[in-house]
């Protein structure tokens, strides 16, 4: 049986439409005894803390608007219900580790994001930047020795095991892929599995790949890693593709490479966001860019509300949350 709460929802009008339309923000109410908002939209911290403090509630909903917590938390917050993905700009790790429980949108919108890593796999080998160029400045058509690639029978190549890869590894079936996964967390029963192979070595995973998708998380043992010298390794027509973190790649490197001409590039995610408009990246026909959007797409931030929902209600029961995040996924996340 649920108990009533205290909430103290610190999201922005657009957050808390989007991520809880009705009848979403509904089934939040009725699980308070108070439910409260906070614009957060032009919020300075100390105004956050100043409310936060004086609400004192045991449950705080947060998004990418929601300024950093205090150090020291008001006595009575226990959850904080993050309806977005990373925490680490708002939650501190000693917050974990002084007790307070935080969830995250867990794999909810895992889906979107591969959808739109196949999406930019697509793009690559169809070479749909080059031919929206031409036929749209140039009024060009297709000559007789047009190229373009299927993605069937390929050799896909994933950097990272997270939802996300998993999701992507169901999505290229129907395609008959034969998909290599390099990262820490894999072994022969992974491989079993999911019917994949596991990369010996990152070099492996580039050298024996057409097809190279980028999902490693963002921490300082990956910053950087993927060098000029593995984008080589890829293979004359084939495609890199980066739906994770943008300064998991060496950017610089990734243009010169793009920049050959000999491989397709498709980027959601930059070092430096929003991408400059003076990019280097901008323009160049076998690059495919979209403005970190792989996930969750508009109509669906749905998803990641009802995940909260669930584990809103889960809290209420006592019962046992999904995506709670402890200090060890902390430290290994984005």
């Amino acid at each position: 049986m649920s108990r009533p709460l205290s909430i103290l929802a610190a999201l922005t009008p657009r957050e808390m439409n989007g991520f809880l339309p009705e009848p979403l923000l509904s089934r939040v109410r009725t699980l308070a005894d108070r439910f409260d908002h906070l614009d957060t939209a032009t919020l300075p911290a100390s105004d956050f803390h100043r409310h936060l403090n004086e609400q004192n509630p045991e449950i705080l909903l947060t998004c990418w608007k929601t300024p950093p917590l205090p150090a020291k938390l008001p006595p009575r917050l226990r959850y904080a219900c993050h309806l977005a993905g990373s925490v680490k700009k708002i939650v501190a790790r000693a917050h974990l580790e002084n007790g307070l429980i935080v969830t995250n949108w867990g794999g909810s919108i895992s889906r979107t994001v591969a959808e739109c890593a196949l999406f930019h796999l697509l793009s690559g080998l169809r070479r749909a930047t080059f031919w929206t160029l031409a036929m749209h400045r140039e009024g060009s058509w297709r000559e007789e020795d047009a190229k373009t690639a299927s993605l069937f029978g390929r050799r896909v190549g994933i950097h990272g095991f997270g939802r996300v890869a998993r999701e992507l590894i169901a999505l290229l079936r129907p395609f008959g892929c034969r998909v290599s996964v390099f990262a820490p967390d894999t072994d022969s029963g992974t491989e079993a599995g999911f019917g994949i192979k596991c990369a010996a070595s990152l070099d492996d995973l580039f050298r024996e790949n057409e097809i190279i998708v980028e999902l490693a998380p963002l921490i300082p043992a990956t910053n950087g890693i993927v060098t000029e010298r593995l984008l080589h390794l890829i293979p004359s027509g084939g495609v890199f593709v980066n739906v994770g973190r943008g300064a998991v790649v060496d950017e610089a490197a990734l243009l010169r490479v793009a920049r050959e001409g000999k491989i397709a590039v498709g980027l959601d995610v930059f070092t430096i966001e929003p991408l400059p408009a003076d990019s280097g990246f901008r323009g160049l026909s076998n690059v495919t860019l979209t403005p970190h959007i792989a996930g969750p797409t508009s109509d669906r931030y749905r998803d990641a509300g009802e995940f909260a929902v669930e584990n809103l209600n889960a809290y209420a029961r006592g019962g046992p949350m999904k995506a709670t995040l402890s200090v060890q996924t902390y430290d290994s996340s984005t």
